[in-house]
């Protein structure tokens, strides 16, 4: 059992993470950069990935490497943003790295509500049945169609902050 010490402050930022991280999508839309936003999903997303490793465990499970890909993806994400202002080419780095972090925000909730809520567990008990994989695949087909308009919206060279 997880000790409600860690577990609930993991929740608490991985839900500030996944609300940030759309309102954050939201902007990338309309081309337009809100720092508390901003700051919000990214502090919330790192420490969420990195507060996953807390949980004691005996070996390495999904969620690590998960939490691991997303604190590398999130890496160029800080640099997009800080030190680099979304200068250039760091624009779209910013986007699409900060997009790729929240559809494995996405991804992780999807697993934890197949694990954890009753009606869904009953389609996919052991996370390989096809509602799971059908699920997890619409996730990453929203979220390649999030990127691709993303991209397009947020030229290098037009940089809004709010």
């Amino acid at each position: 059992m997880d000790s409600p010490a860690v577990l609930v402050p993991h929740v608490v930022i991985s839900l500030f993470g996944l609300v940030s991280g759309f309102l954050l999508i939201r902007d990338f839309l309309r081309s337009r950069f809100r720092s508390a936003v901003v700051w919000t999903f990214l502090v919330s997303t790192t420490l969420t990935s990195a507060t996953g490793y807390l949980f004691p465990r005996d070996h390495a499970l999904p969620s690590h490497v998960v939490g691991g890909i997303s604190l590398l993806v999130l890496v160029p994400t800080w640099l997009a943003w800080r030190p680099n202002r979304l200068f250039g080419m760091w624009k779209r780095t910013f986007v699409i790295g900060a997009t790729v972090a929240q559809w494995l925000n996405v991804f992780v909730l999807v697993a934890q509500l197949f694990q954890k809520a009753p009606a869904l567990r009953r389609f996919a008990p052991t996370g390989t049945e096809p509602p799971f994989g059908i699920a997890e695949g619409a996730m990453l087909l929203v979220f390649v169609a999030i990127a691709i308009a993303a991209w397009r919206r947020n030229r290098a060279s037009s940089i809004r902050f709010d």
